[in-house]
């Protein structure tokens, strides 16, 4: 017996880590063409580009590992039932209970690991992405900004200087700041100092003895100011880009800043359903590989007829109808229609009931009716789909 638990225990790791490895990578592809115009546009190393890459990969892996639980339970149980191990098995006296030994430390395992991801790993991500964007954007501030030169490189300002005393000390600035398109301002310092806000990941532009010409809302206006210090916040356009490819938010934030975030917001009057909703998915989204692998384990076997093709059609389309389900509870809780906390569990207290159901059905070795017809009517749409786009498939045959 402990031969067949570490062989359906290997079986479930192989699928699993070619899983989660083929479905990080396809969600990476999303990300190439901006990494890719960062290397080119923006001066950015390739080192940099994979430490983002690292960063980023937490969020990634939050949702792939799940799959890649359940994808591995059925295409393993597929696999044993289409190659009459399964047969053989309950010929020797093994019931469907005595091979989900293995199902239950493989999702043991899962849930931990993705247990570390949501609380460990994500924020670790968040935080070493937030400083390398720092790093970043004050290295390109202090380096791009070259004398007699109109540097656009900035939000809403055009930025130009006389001379450049040394890495962050400018000399005779002159900028057009457009940040209000109502009412624009000319700004003329004596001089000028780069000073990196790191709390806020902000590039700070200290102007020294200068005057601001502001031409007034409705250009009728002309207001002319002296000032003897004004500080002004350089916005890199590849900022924001960066932040919202690194998907930085509410889901990067850790379990106690969340709390700190919902504390805060109620002292202010806020609505806190959409930070509650995240707080939840800590916990909900690694329970979900617990589900997943209990309950591709019956699916698998009775998808078997359609070969290894079938059951990655049954996983694909468990999948979605479970993270539809799970989006459209997640959306509704952030709107505050549902408890925030209970909505994103409502996918997997269904799943769980069906899961029960089919392992009982499994255990008591009871046809699954439904299943089958199911199954059934996925197999005639394919047959159909096969034949009526037959001749697409085919390649085109020459003439001698």
């Amino acid at each position: 017996m402990d031969i067949i638990n570490r062989y359906i225990l290997k079986e479930l790791l192989k699928i699993f880590l070619l899983t989660v490895c083929f479905l990080t990578m396809i969600l990476f592809l999303d990300k190439a063409l901006f990494l890719t115009g960062l290397i080119i546009n923006r001066g950015v190393t390739l080192f940099e580009v994979i430490r983002m890459m690292v960063y980023i990969s937490p969020a990634f892996l939050a949702l792939t590992l799940p799959i890649g639980v359940l994808a591995a339970s059925i295409v393993v149980f597929s696999q044993m039932s289409a190659d009459s191990e399964w047969v053989a098995m309950k010929a020797n006296g093994w019931s469907f209970l005595n091979l989900m030994k293995p199902v239950v430390y493989f999702s043991l395992l899962a849930y931990v690991l993705t247990n570390l991801v949501m609380f460990y790993a994500l924020p670790w991500g968040n935080q070493s992405f937030k400083r390398l964007i720092f790093d970043i954007i004050q290295s390109r501030a202090n380096f791009e900004i070259k004398p007699n030169v109109f540097n656009t490189d900035f939000d809403n300002l055009v930025l130009l200087i006389k001379e450049r005393k040394n890495r962050s000390v400018f000399k005779h600035v002159f900028i057009s700041d457009n940040n209000d398109p109502k009412a624009q301002k000319i700004i003329v310092a004596d001089e000028a100092l780069i000073i990196a806000n790191t709390e806020l990941l902000k590039i700070q532009l200290q102007l020294k003895n200068g005057t601001i010409h502001d031409l007034g809302e409705k250009r009728t206006h002309y207001q002319l100011l002296n000032f003897d210090r004004y500080d002004l916040t350089l916005d890199l356009p590849s900022t924001r880009r960066l932040k919202r490819k690194a998907m930085l938010g509410n889901r990067e934030l850790s379990y106690k800043d969340l709390l700190k975030k919902i504390e805060r917001y109620k002292s202010e009057g806020r609505k806190t359903s959409k930070v509650e909703v995240e707080v939840s998915k800590k916990f909900s989204i690694p329970f979900t590989c617990l589900i997943f692998g209990l309950f591709g384990a019956p699916l698998g076997i009775k998808s078997s007829r359609s070969g290894k093709s079938g059951s990655y059609t049954v996983a694909t389309i468990a999948i979605a109808v479970y993270y539809v389900g799970f989006i459209s509870m997640q959306n509704i809780g952030s709107l505050g229609k549902v408890n925030p906390y209970i909505s994103v569990w409502v996918p997997n207290i269904l799943f769980f009931i069906i899961m029960l159901y089919m392992v009982i059905k499994m255990q008591k070795e009871i046809p699954f009716k439904i299943l089958e017809k199911i199954q059934s009517l996925i197999e005639t749409l394919i047959e159909f789909l096969k034949i009526k786009y037959q001749k697409y498939l085919e390649p085109e045959k020459t003439l001698p």
